[in-house]
């Protein structure tokens, strides 16, 4: 599968279904101090599927801020993906939060840009150093260690999970679009 080449985003490592690299953090520490709101996850069928396994929550989600929501600083970074039909968010991953493994729907992305192909990519930017406990996983491929900047891509339907058991918040910028 040959994944979207982003622009000024520089890539360290291509694999089949995702790729990863780094990006200057310019944004220092502007995304702590903002207003976030939890939104449930969007897939009942999803829901129900982790709750089969034991995986019983209240929130299966960090708190979000999205369009028309964010920063002005937010789009710039964003665009520099080079992707088409941009969407973006930020994200914060409270301690003890989970998002068990799926693939992510785009159901409103979809809608809002009248999509119906998959040639979609997502990238998460980490905005903030690793902590402990912060663990992110593409794949099947364990992410941790990261440094403010690093950033993970992948095609539409790969498989991916994310928690928080550490202390402090974790924080990532996520960024949809489409490649030719």
């Amino acid at each position: 599968m040959n994944l979207p080449t982003l622009t000024k985003f520089f890539t360290t490592a291509t694999h089949d279904r995702w790729s990863q690299g780094l990006i200057h953090p310019g944004w220092n520490k502007l995304h702590q101090d903002l207003e976030y709101a939890n939104k449930p996850f969007n897939d009942d069928v999803t829901v129900a599927e982790w709750r089969g396994y034991g995986l019983d929550f209240n929130k299966y989600t960090g708190d979000i801020i999205d369009y028309p929501d964010l920063p002005e600083w937010v789009l710039p970074i964003a665009e520099q993906t080079g992707l088409d039909n941009i969407g973006a968010s930020l994200y914060r991953m409270n301690p003890g939060c989970i998002l068990p493994n799926h693939s992510d729907t785009y159901q409103l992305y979809k809608k809002f840009h009248n999509i119906t192909h998959n040639r979609i990519f997502r990238v998460i930017v980490f905005l903030e150093e690793w902590a402990s406990g912060h663990y992110f996983e593409v794949d099947g491929t364990p992410i941790t260690g990261w440094q403010a900047g690093y950033w993970v891509g992948w095609h539409y339907d790969t498989l991916h999970l994310a928690s928080n058991l550490g202390i402090t918040n974790r924080y990532t910028m996520q960024i949809t679009g489409t490649y030719d």
